[in-house]
């Protein structure tokens, strides 16, 4: 499993992280929101152990962003707070699961092999795509144009992925915004542009063949 752990306190960071790794996993670590929310933006995880209370941005409020933009990476709140309400908040929020401090990490490690193992089954998607020689690999978050490997950051794919769902189909920039960013996102942004230009150069620009189109005053298509 490829892991997230958000956690302030830099003792307990290291022995839930050894932890995972000790068992195989890959895991990666942040000691803030904001680093965290970075993080999410550019890699794919299976996972994530998210503190509540955070420097920055509390835990709750990463969660509600998460979910809101449409990444429902599986989420296990770890924190002290413990009563009926935080955890309710918890996962209203968004989250899968909710482990109180002090813990074993013998049940945490179990809890989280039992989400991901339950995001798989529910949010399983189409396992490709093929658009003409694109090939996106929905399991391995990976895509390939012909026998050509292409390196995406999350956000590229989740860009990607939607304009493959929606082949033949004109997106505007808000029904973009909508469903790979956070749906409050300022509309006047042009930050759909701005990546539509670094797919363009990644699974376009080297081929003959344009895959994505501009409709003029409308928005994009992916289409062979």
């Amino acid at each position: 499993m490829k892991l997230l752990i958000v956690e302030d306190e830099p003792n307990l960071l290291s022995v839930i992280r050894r932890g995972f790794s000790e068992k195989g996993h890959e895991v990666s670590a942040a000691l803030d929101g904001n680093t965290a929310l970075m993080m999410l933006e550019e890699y794919v995880f299976d996972a994530v152990v998210l503190d509540v209370m955070l420097p920055d941005i509390n835990g709750i409020e990463i969660c509600r962003r998460l979910r809101a933009s449409a990444n429902f990476v599986p989420i296990l709140f770890l924190t002290a707070l413990g009563s009926t309400e935080n955890i309710v908040t918890g996962l209203q929020a968004g989250a899968d699961d909710y482990v109180t401090k002090p813990f074993k990490f013998s049940e945490l490690e179990a809890r989280v092999h039992a989400l991901v193992r339950r995001s798989a089954q529910e949010h399983k998607p189409q396992e490709t795509i093929a658009i003409g020689d694109l090939v996106i690999d929905n399991r391995t978050k990976t895509v390939k144009r012909g026998d050509d490997a292409i390196s995406l950051t999350a956000k590229e794919f989740r860009l990607l992925q939607y304009l493959a769902k929606n082949s033949e189909t004109i997106l505007s920039r808000e029904q973009i915004l909508d469903n790979v960013w956070d749906i409050n996102f300022e509309m006047n942004t042009n930050v759909v542009d701005v990546y539509i230009n670094y797919l363009r150069k990644k699974i376009d620009k080297p081929y003959e063949n344009q895959l994505i189109h501009t409709a003029k005053g409308l928005g994009y298509t992916l289409k062979s």
